[in-house]
């Protein structure tokens, strides 16, 4: 496979889900409005803080306003994060690989961007919570329609490994914003606002019944934790989407598993093999946020291999 369609459609399905991933992190405070008792304030600069988009925005809007953070996250064309800028991306990145791709996921990919355009160009602000969910929905529809419809040869599973090392990604930032600002101050841990902002941080990863089903008990921090770090079967856990991550990628190699043959191999064996060690204890004994911080750099540090390995040209 030519480096330029690998790539492509690496970026192409990142986007994707990165779009589907900024709609879940505005969920996390848009759920905890609807659940919070009377009084208790909702911040949202600090949902710009943990993008680290924070003097972009400033610059642009100045005052963080819950209106001004969604249409700076959802809609600015200017923001390259952005719901729209990232199917716009998207959209990009799939036109240049048209021949590789079915055309049922180009009309999905359509039909997502212009579905998100024509919401952005109203004169009046959409109904939040129904727009985020069509936005999951139809991220979920073009990742199905992908799975159903493209050979899984070396394309797919380079899509498979944009796709999880993203969803990786926001799922260490979801966690962090509940670490960082929805707790208003420690005399709530332990609270009954302290739980209900604990099930609206689940919810917005869709995990809420797959956590109750394997915990059986009542909204534990630690428990919700372990679930979105370290569980080896829930879609959107960290675990799950490195251990998925390695398998496409040794698959596109050929080089056995436990082995490595390259950085990008080896930078994500190595975090595999620590994922797999660790308990939730080490994890709140070294700091949550810390934690949180250094799997971040590493998936980035990934994606940076990724294209160093498969796509750059390098000189003879």
């Amino acid at each position: 496979m030519l480096s330029r369609v690998a790539d492509s459609i690496y970026w192409l399905n990142r986007y994707v889900e990165r779009a589907e991933n900024v709609a879940r992190f505005i969920e996390v405070n848009l759920n905890l409005l609807l659940d919070s008792p009377p009084g208790v304030t909702q911040q949202w600069e600090p949902l710009i803080l943990t993008t680290g988009d924070l003097p972009l925005f400033q610059q642009r809007y100045g005052e963080a306003t819950a209106e001004n953070v969604m249409r700076f996250l959802t809609f600015d064309r200017h923001y390259p994060n952005s719901i729209l800028s990232c199917l716009s991306a998207a959209r990009e990145n799939a036109r240049s690989v048209r021949e590789v791709i079915s055309s049922e996921m180009w009309q999905q990919l359509n039909a997502f961007y212009f579905m998100v355009k024509e919401a952005a160009e109203t004169d009046s602000l959409p109904e939040w919570q129904d727009f985020f969910t069509e936005v999951k929905m139809s991220s979920h529809l073009f990742a199905g329609i992908m799975d159903a419809t493209m050979t899984h040869g070396e394309g797919w599973h380079f899509g498979q490994i944009g796709r999880l090392l993203e969803r990786a990604d926001k799922t260490a930032r979801i966690l962090d914003v509940k670490y960082f600002i929805l707790l208003p101050s420690a005399k709530d841990v332990g609270t009954t606002l302290d739980e209900l902002q604990w099930m609206a941080l689940l919810r917005s990863a869709s995990a809420y019944e797959m956590y109750r089903k394997r915990q059986r008990h009542r909204i534990n921090p630690t428990a919700v934790a372990e679930f979105l770090i370290l569980d080896r079967e829930f879609p959107r856990s960290i675990q799950f989407c490195i251990l998925q991550a390695e398998r496409s990628l040794h698959r596109i190699t050929g080089t056995p598993t436990g082995t490595w043959s390259n950085p990008t191999e080896r930078a994500v064996g190595r975090l595999r093999s620590e994922l797999g060690y660790l308990t939730i204890d080490d994890i709140i004994e070294a700091g949550l946020h810390e934690f949180l911080d250094k799997i971040q750099r590493q998936l980035n540090d990934i994606g940076e291999k990724v294209f160093s390995t498969f796509v750059a040209v390098n000189p003879v």
